[in-house]
């Protein structure tokens, strides 16, 4: 399909279909880019392991049909990291009820269009445009490359999660409906140390903080942070035992296998931090991070045994203090989690578009999202009220 600048889409079902180095120019992908800021997700690499590994595949419900807006001479202008998902597993924006209603009712739900990154609940840029153009007309000619691929597809819709504001911006232009979410986010202001972060918490907060991180460490635990070359293959296996045990037990089957943590220990190790918490010897917890241009990514924890407070201490407080040394802006710690507020994180809108093709499903959708974004308004400004930070004035 191409339009009237002859431009022209392709659709392709690996990453390994796109040259590295082109992808490697789109907006946010890329560290050698000054004009971008970098997010780990979107990287070449990242997205390439989840395939190769066999975790984002069509055997697990996760077949590409990545979207490559080209020109004449094949240079690659713009992309959409999309897949045909045959379930609503692993993507954090729950369309369940949508898909059980429409069913219900005699429509056929699956297979939908999933623009995202597999198995990640982080914001980030998902209509991408090669670093230097102009950037509206080529989010735009993506966002209808979408709409297109639906209809020829015969699918039921497009969930396009976790985007930016620009990206929204244009998706709602083109008839997306705009659906919200709360995360907590932790914002660095200009910190010079952890403990200057807590001198601006209320006192009690403060206090209990400190509190918390002792009693966490309690038993003799030793909190280790690895980042490049000093993640081996041993710690991945620790690592891996921990994630499986807890997301076993939590989620019922984890979606990330152990060749996807040696693929990308390999091809991302200085964007990786692994927290590592041992006792007597060994290893008995840890949470990856991924580390952005100004922002770092909390995403898997796991545990073999349960200590007190440990949750905290290693997801969450050894992820400010490490974002704080790097003059990181922010940290991002995943999805939910109000227990995330005390520890001072803050309240946060996340955003995602949907385009539904049968014309009473989109009523009745439309008219869910309309209360829902309500209710996520109220929720933000009573969970702003528990905020640990001293009150101005």
């Amino acid at each position: 399909m191409s339009n009237e600048m002859t431009l022209t889409l392709q659709v392709l079902q690996s990453f390994s279909g796109f040259d590295r180095d082109q992808w490697q120019q789109l907006s946010g992908t890329s560290r050698d880019s000054l004009s971008s800021t970098y997010n780990p997700f979107l990287s070449y690499d990242f997205l390439l392991s989840l395939e190769e590994s066999g975790c984002a595949t069509g055997r697990t419900g996760w077949l590409g049909q990545h979207l490559a807006l080209m020109n004449e001479d094949g240079t690659l202008l713009g992309a959409v990291p999309c897949y045909l998902k045959s379930h609503s597993q692993g993507e954090y924006v729950f369309d369940h009820g949508w898909a059980n209603a429409f069913e219900r009712a005699g429509g056929r739900y699956y297979p939908k269009l999933q623009v995202s990154v597999p198995f990640t609940p982080a914001t980030g840029p998902r209509l991408l445009v090669r670093s230097g153009l102009e950037e509206a007309p080529v989010r735009q000619a993506l966002a209808r490359g979408l709409k297109t691929l639906a209809g020829k597809l015969n699918v039921s819709s497009v969930h396009v999660t976790f985007a930016q504001p620009d990206d929204i911006e244009v998706l709602e232009s083109e008839g997306f409906l705009l659906r919200t979410d709360t995360q907590f986010h932790f914002f660095n202001e200009s910190y010079g140390s952890y403990d200057d972060f807590l001198d601006t918490l209320a006192s009690r907060k403060r206090k209990a903080l400190r509190k918390e991180r002792r009693e966490a460490v309690a038993s003799g635990i030793e909190i280790e942070r690895l980042t490049g070359r000093d993640i081996t293959e041993a710690h991945w296996d620790d690592f891996f035992a921990f994630y499986m045990d807890t997301g076993s037990r939590k989620w019922g089957r984890p979606y990330l296998n152990r060749t996807f943590f040696s693929l990308i220990g390999e091809r991302m190790a200085d964007d990786i931090l692994l927290v590592m918490a041992r006792r007597d010897g060994r290893y008995i917890a840890g949470a990856i991070n991924f580390i952005g241009s100004d922002t770092l990514y909390g995403r898997n924890w796991g545990a073999i045994e349960h200590h007190p407070f440990l949750h905290f201490e290693v997801c969450y407080h050894q992820a400010i203090e490490f974002a704080i040394e790097r003059g990181l802006k922010k940290v991002e710690a995943g999805a939910q989690g109000e227990h995330k507020l005390a520890r001072g994180y803050l309240p946060v809108t996340t955003c995602s578009a949907h385009h539904i093709e049968h014309p009473d499903l989109r009523r009745a959708v439309a008219e869910f999202l309309d209360e829902e974004r309500r209710e996520v308004d109220l929720m933000g400004e009573a969970l702003n009220e528990y905020s640990p930070y001293r009150k101005s004035g």
